[in-house]
């Protein structure tokens, strides 16, 4: 009997417990896990407190790896590995490895997408100045730690949860922030008690 064969294109929080939970529902698939940066199942809510020195060891915010991937669920993941397009009609999807340019292309029986959201980048002049930062992933995080080296002030674009936070982190790290909302008030929905309790300490 064939195989089935599973591609999850994402391998951050959704891609990676969906490859997990497909192990445990076939222990004969085959499941191929891509994604595009180094890193997959990783603590996003952590990045701005690694940032902000709450968190001080950079791996506590790894959940898993790859090679615990393989190991443990025998999952074929592939980090820099960018999904560039998706043939539904013939089942295949067509893949970058960008360490080394090589295009291919692998089969599928089933597909799923997960590749998260990306922050929304205005189309206001400056915007692709190398200062303009944005935080989804851990390499981002590490950029902006070695940008912020001896920055006297930080402006945070968005008055969001990862806004808020990254407002903190940055008062933590004794930089002098602004924050810039468009709404009429930061953070729209009624704020948990344990984050005002947070802000109390930013100054």
């Amino acid at each position: 009997m064939k195989k089935t064969k599973l591609v999850i294109i994402g391998g951050v929080a959704g891609g990676a417990s969906a490859a997990a939970r497909a192990r445990r529902l076939n222990e004969d698939a085959e499941i191929l896990l891509f994604e595009r940066n180094r890193y997959i199942s990783f603590a996003n809510c952590g990045l701005p407190y690694h940032i902000g020195g709450e968190i001080a060891d950079r791996d506590r915010l790894l959940v898993t790896s790859p090679e615990m991937m393989r190991d443990r669920f025998r999952i074929d993941v592939r980090v820099r590995s960018e999904v560039t397009a998706i043939d539904s009609e013939k089942h295949e999807v067509e893949i970058k490895n960008l360490e080394t340019g090589e295009i291919y292309s692998e089969s599928y029986d089933a597909l799923v997408l997960s590749p998260g959201a990306e922050p929304i980048r205005p189309p206001i002049p400056g915007i692709e100045n190398p200062k303009v930062m944005s935080l989804r992933n851990m390499e981002d995080m590490d950029r902006i730690i070695e940008a912020l080296d001896e920055q006297p002030h930080a402006t945070v674009i968005g008055g969001g949860y990862i806004g808020l936070e990254m407002a903190e982190a940055l008062r933590r790290r004794k930089i002098a922030t602004t924050l810039v909302e468009l709404a009429p008030q930061v953070w729209a929905r009624p704020i948990p008690k344990w984050f005002l309790f947070s802000i109390r300490n930013w100054t």
